[in-house]
C-alpha cells in the first residue's frame, strides 16, 4: 500500500511540473510582435489566423504597435515577476 502511494505521488508530482512548464511556452508564444486582426475591426487580435467574430471576414497578419504589444503583454509580464 506504501508503495502504491509513494507511486502515485511522485506520478502527481511529474504532472505538476510539466504542466508548469508548459505555461512558460505558452508565455514566450505570446512575445510575437505580430498579430492576425480584422482590417473592419481593429479591436479583434488574435495570436492564430482564423475568422473575425464580428463579420466572419479572414483575420490578416500584422505587426502590432508598441502600444498593443504593451498592453497585450502586460499581465504576462506582471505574473513572470512574481
Amino acid at each position: 500500500m506504501k508503495r502504491i502511494l509513494f507511486i502515485l505521488t511522485v506520478v502527481l508530482s511529474i504532472g505538476i511540473i510539466f504542466s508548469a512548464c508548459n505555461y512558460n511556452s505558452k508565455a514566450s508564444t505570446l512575445a510575437k510582435d505580430e498579430v492576425y486582426s480584422c482590417s473592419m475591426h481593429q479591436q479583434i487580435a488574435k495570436e492564430k489566423p482564423g475568422q473575425c467574430p464580428i463579420c466572419h471576414m479572414n483575420l490578416e497578419k500584422r505587426k502590432m504597435t508598441p502600444a498593443e504589444y504593451q498592453k497585450i503583454h502586460k499581465d504576462v509580464d506582471n505574473y513572470s515577476d512574481k
